[in-house]
């Protein structure tokens, strides 16, 4: 049985630009929609397993009164029916018949055990139980559906029932973050945005009355083609006007500039009155909306207003001042018959991508390596499962939440070898013998395999030129560079790359994850010297870094000196979050080798990194976590034996 959360969704900015969006298939000129989108902490808790129907129950206290046990055969006409029926479960039964008609699986079980969704509120109900049940089929019969995918398919199952949503709706599927969604015609992008600071939203459902389907009749009256001025303002708004509100929402969100956002949200829903609502006067005066909006005692706890989703007497939302006037305002909204929730919405990750250079052909485990990459060899594991290196820290790297791994090689057989590996079940004899658990994990590897690009190093020019290969993979974004043949484990609950990544979003510079070592061992690393800027000694600004020194160098000019008074020497962990300075000087030192003649020098990442540093500063992280190198016999030995023991 598998426990799911999936989360109303809140509209920040852009409504109604997703079907807007859309008419571009048969009007050229209309502007492409654009919206900021995020989960929302309330939702829908299940429990999912299969069945031989298709069949919904409930234990949620909150749904008790209105909610009658669901049960369905599996047959595609039947399920159909249900969904052009309009009864409470058309929905679930919409995504079902979708289901069962393209990937021909069988029934499932659920059970909502919670839900804390407003319901008909603006807040997506509906769509997050298509996502949840989309969800459901995809998890328990493993068809590897990313969430692009779900959620595709929890708007087409939505669409056979009569509901007219827009695309924006199952955003849901992403989770308790914001999203900036496009709506091209038919295609569809979304990007996760970053935020700065600390957002503490507040949004209320006004319990008042409102005709969704009348709003949106209306409003696509004026689709593809506008016939009057004030369906020509409707374009407008929907289109240019809203592009320009959606880049400075997202230079706030970005910079941290909050008051700017609230009075963005004020601005929005002056427009939206001007030149929306006239084209459904009777449903968008919305004067329960209005008189909330224009409360003096609510100014004073925000920086702003709107109203939410298709707008009228549906929803409120409000950007407050701070944590303590989120608490004010949630309970003034409620003292006064609405139903109001808080939404904090963090700092999220800024980086998404990692680059694993792979392409030596590992000198010093010859002659192993003339028949395995280092990289695939096999390493056990805590849990008791032998994994190939690449593995472990692909699934650290998955984690963390990075999203696209780049894996510099050095031949194309090795782009096989990687394919063969990561994009190939094993035969159906092979898997027939693994255990259920194993037959999972295959699944989970090729579920891995989606999100790997792979670049050739063809010429062996140093460790440098190794991670510029990836350079048109990074395409200006901060990327976590992780080293090849070493492991990593976390003594804490948050991977080593995850604490990298998010000391990153705190300094945004250049960042080298920090490992203490012996003064004997200091000839075999980089090495850093700084100083230390907080008092748990964990963040240090690096004003030295040296390649491979000696004892004698280090001892006089590169220890750190701690608590205690003690010299400790510092090596890079082998963890790296690279931003794009380090790509320009990599390509600026192959240019002058290049232009000196001099072909075969190799281009050092250390050098390109102390030139950044002395432009632009570098940090350096002691991680909560151990390392451990496989890059000669006595390491791989010593790796092979520990790794295995360390457990939580």
């Amino acid at each position: 049985m598998l426990k799911l959360f999936v989360p109303g969704r809140l509209c920040l900015f852009g409504e109604h630009t997703d079907w807007a969006g859309h008419y571009r298939t048969m009007n050229a000129d209309i502007v492409p929609g654009a919206a900021i989108v995020t989960g929302i902490e309330q939702g829908i808790y299940a429990e999912v397993e299969k069945s031989p129907v298709f069949e919904m129950y409930c234990t949620a206290p909150q749904m008790e009164d209105e909610w009658n046990d669901f049960s369905c055969q599996m047959d595609e006409q039947e399920l159909k029916r249900v969904a052009r029926s309009g009864d409470f479960f058309s929905y679930c039964a919409g995504v079902a018949s979708y289901m069962l008609e393209w990937y021909k699986v069988g029934g499932v079980r659920i059970t909502i055990t919670e839900m804390t969704l407003p319901m008909k509120s603006g807040l997506s109900s509906s769509a997050a139980i298509c996502v949840l049940v989309a969800r459901a089929f995809n998890l328990i019969y493993k068809l590897n559906l990313n969430t692009m995918g779900e959620m595709n398919i929890a708007y087409v199952g939505e669409l056979r029932t009569s509901s007219r949503c827009g695309r924006l709706d199952q955003a849901c599927a992403f989770g308790v973050k914001p999203n900036l969604m496009t709506f091209d015609g038919d295609e569809i992008e979304v990007q996760t945005l970053n935020v700065k600071k600390h957002l503490y939203w507040v949004f209320a459902d006004l319990c008042g009355v409102k005709n969704t389907i009348k709003i949106l009749s209306d409003l696509n009256k004026a689709y593809p083609f506008p016939s009057n001025d004030k369906e020509r303002l409707l374009h407008e708004a929907l289109g240019s006007k809203n592009q320009e509100f959606i880049e400075r929402a997202i230079q706030y969100m970005a910079s941290g500039k909050v008051e700017e956002l609230g009075r963005l949200m004020t601005e929005t829903e002056e427009l939206f009155d001007r030149q929306v609502a006239p084209l459904c006067p009777d449903e968008l005066k919305s004067p329960k909306l209005k008189a909330i909006l224009a409360d003096e005692y609510v100014k004073s706890l925000t920086y702003g207003g709107k109203g939410v989703g298709s707008h009228g007497d549906g929803s409120v939302q409000f950007l407050t001042k701070d944590e303590n006037s989120q608490k004010l305002l949630v309970d003034y909204l409620n003292g006064k018959g609405m139903h109001a929730y808080s939404l904090t919405i963090k700092p999220v990750h800024t980086v998404r991508k990692a680059i694993i250079p792979v392409a030596g052909f590992g000198t010093r485990l010859y002659p192993a390596t003339r028949c395995m990459k280092k990289d695939f060899f096999p390493i056990p594991c805590p849990d008791g499962m032998v994994r190939p290196v690449i593995l472990i820290l692909l699934e650290e790297l998955m984690q963390s939440g990075i999203e696209e791994v780049c894996i510099v090689l050095g031949s194309e057989d090795e782009r096989q070898q990687y394919k063969n590996f990561f994009d190939r079940q094993i035969s159906e004899e092979h898997f027939a013998k693994l255990n259920s658990e194993s037959q999972e994990y295959e699944n989970r590897i090729l579920d891995i395999g989606k999100h790997l690009h792979y670049v050739i190093q063809k010429e062996k020019r140093g460790f440098g030129h190794a991670v510029y290969q990836a350079a048109g993979f990074s395409k200006g974004e901060p990327v976590l560079l992780m080293l090849g043949d070493t492991l990593y484990r976390s003594l804490t609950n948050k991977p080593c790359a995850l604490q990298l990544i998010e000391a990153y979003e705190r300094y945004n510079k250049l960042l080298v994850g920090l490992y203490p070592v012996p003064l004997s061992t200091v000839s075999h690393f980089g090495i850093m010297s700084g100083v230390w800027e907080d008092k748990d000694e964990r963040v240090m600004h690096v004003k030295t870094l040296v390649e491979k020194p000696t004892a004698n160098y280090s001892e006089e000019f590169l220890g750190v000196r701690n608590k205690q008074g003690e010299k400790e020497y510092c090596s890079i962990f082998g963890q790296y979050i690279l931003t794009p300075e380090v790509f320009q000087q990599l390509a600026a030192d192959i240019a002058a080798a290049d232009a000196s003649g001099n072909m075969t020098k190799e281009i050092e990442l250390t050098s390109a990194l102390d030139a950044v540093r002395l432009r632009s500063g570098l940090i350096g992280l002691r991680l909560k976590g151990e390392r451990f190198d496989m890059g000669n016999t006595h390491a791989l030995v010593e790796t092979v034996s520990e790794f295995s023991k360390w457990n939580k």
